[in-house]
C-alpha cells in the first residue's frame, strides 16, 4: 500500500465514513480468442533442450574440490570405515563371548 493510500485510509477511519470504491476493470481479454500458440506447450525436444541448456548453465556455477580435498576427505572416509568396522567386529565378539561364557555356565555349550 502506498503511502498516500495509508493516510487517504486513515483519515477515512477518523472521520468515520467509508472509503470510496474502485471502479472494477474491465476484462478486455475475456471478449477476444485465446491465442492457441501461446497456450501450447513446447515440444518434448525443446523441453529436452532446455534442460540440458538449465543443467550445464548450473554446473557452471558449482565450486569443484580440488584433489588435494578430494585425496583428503577420502582418505578421511576410508579411515572412519575401518574405525567402524573395528567398533562392529569388537561389540561381536564381545557378544558372542558373552553369550559362550552364558552356554557354558548353565552347560548347554
Amino acid at each position: 500500500m502506498s503511502e498516500n493510500e495509508k493516510l487517504e485510509q486513515a483519515s477515512v477511519e477518523e472521520e468515520g465514513t467509508a472509503a470510496p470504491e474502485k471502479p472494477a476493470k474491465a476484462d478486455k481479454k475475456k471478449d477476444a480468442k485465446p491465442d492457441k500458440k501461446k497456450d501450447a506447450k513446447p515440444g518434448i525436444f525443446a523441453r529436452i533442450g532446455k534442460w540440458f541448456k538449465e543443467m550445464k548453465s548450473e554446473l557452471k556455477k558449482v565450486v569443484w574440490p580440488t584433489g588435494k580435498q578430494t585425496l583428503n576427505n577420502t582418505i578421511i572416509v576410508i579411515v572412519c570405515c575401518i574405525i567402524v568396522g573395528i567398533c562392529i567386529w569388537l561389540f561381536d565378539w564381545l557378544a558372542s563371548s558373552v553369550i559362550s561364557a552364558l552356554l557354558a555356565l548353565f552347560g548347554k555349550g
